[in-house]
């Protein structure tokens, strides 16, 4: 394929307050051996209020492709659907702003796009840590573990290309959205997993290219992971109501283990075997936590295993209580809900 015959890509990132990674990423954009002048550039801004803004503005300056836009209703849905709504290309690519990609990323999402019959195309995630602290290596390992995120290919890789139920950082033809609609703007979190569904209910299809790789950043602090996997588990539930069914099996793990935990810990003082249970429920995560943490201690150092088993503990307890606390407010209509939608971060 010529480079004239080439699709025109709109790359569409949304972000929020990302003056620390913002800048890295477009470099890698910008540095894609894609040509140049078959595509474009879309940052998406959630009216951050940090210098987000005035660094993207200063790339616009500079470089024509790049264009920066607004996003006052500040949640990533809507980011992309605004992105979505003013780009040019025929190819959309959907990128992260806490991430940094290879040269060669676009160019092959577009093939993979193009030759494979997928409609959605999306990267394999190698996570790094956010520092060098122990804390940090610990969360990108956490992050990137079976142990921590269960059988998800994108995170703990994947040597050969799957069909799969879900990527993050599509690569999309543009005239899938006229087909099925835009993202979910009732959820800031895990509208890839509801639009991917949708796909599947079209008979589209979405790829796994493990030859495609994101770089992503990881939050640097537990509390940062915990807020972060409590939303996700939180709208879950909604996700699960809005297709009118649980799309994986992994989703309800952390939440059975809340339960369990609670549940046993509550009848204790009066039941034996609650006591057992809950004993035998305990010991048995602390042993497979301590045990990932140990295999890790010979690459990532003994400080980051000494750490990994709260990193695990910190990510199952924050996606099962939000998953808990989500099943009560969107399925079942009791209490409120925890804040306000609009404040929550915009990226992965």
């Amino acid at each position: 394929m010529t480079a004239t015959s080439l699709p025109f890509v709109s790359v569409v990132v949304p972000c929020l307050n990302e003056e620390r990674y913002v800048a890295s990423c477009l470099d890698s954009i910008l540095a894609t051996t894609y040509p140049s002048d078959r595509l474009e550039v879309l940052i998406v801004d959630g009216m951050s209020e940090d210098r987000t803004r005035p660094i993207v503005a200063a790339y616009a300056k500079r470089h024509r492709a790049v264009r920066l836009i607004d996003n006052s209703s500040h949640i990533t849905p809507a980011g992309l659907n605004a992105g979505i709504r003013a780009a040019r290309g025929d190819v959309i690519v959907r990128m992260d702003a806490h991430v940094v990609y290879p040269p060669d990323y676009i160019a092959l999402s577009v093939a993979a796009l193009e030759q494979t019959g997928a409609d959605n195309v999306g990267p394999v995630i190698v996570t790094r840590p956010a520092d060098g602290n122990a804390v940090a290596r610990a969360i990108a390992v956490a992050l990137s573990h079976p142990f921590g995120v269960g059988n998800s290919h994108f995170r703990i890789g994947s040597r050969e290309r799957r069909w799969v139920d879900t990527v993050p950082f599509g690569c999309f033809h543009r005239r899938l959205f006229d087909q099925v609609g835009m993202f979910d703007e009732e959820l800031p979190r895990n509208q890839d997993d509801e639009f991917n569904f949708r796909l599947a209910k079209h008979g589209a299809r979405v790829l796994l290219e493990p030859r495609l790789v994101a770089y992503y950043y990881a939050r640097g602090s537990i509390r940062q992971v915990a807020r972060m996997w409590y939303q996700y588990g939180y709208f879950k539930p909604l996700v699960a109501k809005k297709v009118r069914r649980v799309m994986t099996l992994r989703q309800l793990v952390p939440a059975c283990f809340v339960l369990g935990l609670v549940g046993t810990a509550a009848l204790s003082p009066w039941l034996p075997v609650a006591r057992v249970a809950f004993g035998a429920l305990g010991l048995a995560y602390a042993a497979l936590a301590v045990g990932c943490g140990l295999a890790a201690a010979r690459k990532q150092g003994l400080a980051c295993a000494f750490t990994l088993p709260f990193i695990f503990v910190t990510i199952h307890t924050s996606y099962g209580l939000g998953f808990l606390q989500g099943v009560a407010h969107h399925l079942l209509g009791l209490g409120r809900r925890p804040r306000d939608d609009a404040t929550l971060a915009l990226t992965r």
